[in-house]
């Protein structure tokens, strides 16, 4: 990394730290925590990057070198990450059991199931929502069985009319219902791209996994090759910019042999997963030394053109300033014209200019 002042790199390096003790094994020695940190930016960057739990937990184990009340504070926000994870998890257990009696298919991708697969402790992984993947001929049965687990509609607003939400998913991946008590969030996808050109054949009915959260809770989750294509392809739609997704690729990658990363780098490709992959396993190693075990994959993704540019961009926008995109003066422009770089060809480009445009013009009443 270059650029910022040195305290800035300190204080990334020390994130970076927390995020690989969450997946290193305990055979691997942690990194010691750097001096002349700022702390005050640490804690900003942590939450910006939705980090804590995994702070805290790498902190607990250092803590004569870190200040009392910044220990307490994100041994706190831990604690509550925690109880949101355990009330997600039962919720999970619920919705699995309501979707399954009225013959509905559903995977849960990312949050619980991608923490329980990267980290030795799940419950770390800070998620905002429950990611549910579904047929989108089911739209409106998994809606139903939605309002009976106590969900309403948020996005697009709530409303019985099936057209409203049909007409939405045409738009969008997904739809946002929200629970006030506890209170939960799913976002309900029929497909996992905004563009469809990107993964196709990742649906539903992919081969699945089943995933030990807690508890006795097993949820079913896509398998390894597809989900490796889908997260790569999620953190490039948003050009990386927050930590929490490379670490969770990255933990996802941790202890496999270069041959299996060969592999679900190819599968990748074969998936519609276009350069995401690539841009993904890059960043990865420049941050946590992923390829170390591929330097030939290593050789031939820095080898490309655009993919080396692809991770250049994500890892300016990872390691600017902690601020939403939208508070930046181009706002998500940055992100934007990377998405056009994801796949090769003219007609990848025109389609993602209509996708684009047809949000635009056509979005439902929110």
């Amino acid at each position: 990394m270059s650029g910022g002042r040195p305290s800035e790199r300190a204080e990334f390096a020390l994130a970076l730290e927390c995020c690989r003790s969450g997946f290193r094994s305990a055979r691997e020695p942690a990194g010691p925590v750097p001096e002349a940190i700022d702390w005050s930016r640490f804690l900003n960057l942590v939450r910006f990057h939705r980090i804590e739990g995994l702070a805290a937990a790498f902190l607990a184990e250092n803590k004569t070198a870190v200040p009392p009340d910044l220990v307490t504070n994100l041994t706190e926000r831990a604690a509550r990450i925690a109880a949101r994870n355990l009330e997600a998890a039962a919720d999970c257990r619920k919705l699995l059991a309501a979707f399954d009696a009225e013959s509905v298919p559903l995977l849960f991708v990312k949050g619980l199931t991608v923490a329980a697969l990267a980290y030795r402790n799940a419950s770390v992984k800070n998620a905002i929502d429950i990611d549910l993947l579904i047929d989108r001929a089911h739209l409106g049965r998994a809606a139903g069985l939605l309002r009976e687990c106590g969900y309403r509609l948020s996005a697009p607003r709530e409303s019985r009319d099936d057209e409203v939400l049909s007409a939405w998913h045409r738009g969008w991946k997904e739809s946002v219902w929200t629970k006030p008590e506890p209170r939960l969030q799913i976002d309900l996808h029929t497909r996992l791209t905004d563009n469809a050109k990107l993964i196709p054949q990742v649906t539903v009915h992919s081969s699945r996994q089943w995933v030990d959260i807690r508890n006795g809770i097993r949820l079913p989750t896509l398998a390894d090759e597809e989900i490796f294509a889908y997260l790569a392809v999620h953190g490039a739609w948003s050009a990386w910019f927050r930590l929490k997704w490379i670490s969770d690729f990255a933990g996802l990658l941790h202890g496999r042999p270069g041959e299996e990363i060969e592999h679900l780098y190819r599968r990748s490709l074969e998936l519609g997963g276009g350069r995401s992959a690539g841009q993904a396993l890059l960043l990865a190693d420049t941050l946590f030394g992923t390829l170390k075990v591929a330097p030939a994959l290593r050789q031939r993704l820095l080898e490309e053109p655009t993919t080396r540019r692809l991770c250049r961009a994500a890892l300016r926008l990872l390691t600017r300033d902690p601020k939403e995109p939208t508070a930046t003066p181009l706002g998500s422009l940055p992100i934007r014209w990377l998405q056009f770089l994801l796949l090769p060809g003219l007609d990848f480009k025109i389609s993602e200019l209509w996708g684009q445009a047809y949000r635009a013009v056509h979005r439902p009443p929110a």
